[in-house]
């Protein structure tokens, strides 16, 4: 990995923390009364890494911020939580972004329910009861909200990284 791509990955990974971080202050359960909802703003810097950098940068990105976060507000259940998600998600959205049938809001929600669904599975071992995937359905209906957003999200930094001119590929 030359330079540039390391510091790009540096950048990525610290921004995507910054973003886990951020949105644990966001009262999001004013609005969608469950347990451990969240926005989903990483995500933003995983479709980035997915739209413009490898899928194995973009992986090493989430791993990292993965373990980073566990280490700032989790620890083992929590890197258990967040690996199994993130890379579930990361690999439906590049599945789905392959595909070339769906836009970076498709992309995102499917990202969304990606990771809520690796998250219960994560959750349902950890517990040792398969009955954690009663919350599935309700956590499926939040995907499409939270997916919508960080799609949005991503489609207005995509459209403004084209508009300045900036060349974040690889």
């Amino acid at each position: 990995m030359n330079t540039t791509l390391l510091a790009r990955s540096a950048l990525l990974t610290a921004l995507a923390l910054a973003l886990s971080y951020m949105e644990r202050f966001i009262p999001l359960d004013l609005l969608v009364p469950l347990p451990g909802v969240k926005l989903g703003l990483a995500n933003i810097v995983s479709m980035m890494a997915l739209y413009f950098l490898s899928f194995r940068q973009g992986a090493a990105i989430l791993v990292a911020r993965c373990i980073l976060g566990s280490f700032f507000g989790g620890g083992l259940t929590s890197l258990a939580m967040s690996l199994t998600g993130g890379l579930l998600a990361f690999l439906v959205m590049a599945a789905a972004k392959r595909a070339g049938c769906l836009s970076v809001y498709g992309v995102s929600v499917l990202g969304a329910a990606a990771h809520n669904l690796g998250q219960v599975a994560a959750a349902s071992v950890i517990m040792g009861s398969i009955y954690t995937f009663c919350y599935l359905p309700f956590l499926l209906l939040v995907a499409l909200m939270t997916g919508s957003l960080t799609g949005m999200l991503a489609s207005w930094l995509f459209r403004a990284l084209a508009a300045s001119g900036v060349d974040f590929g690889a």
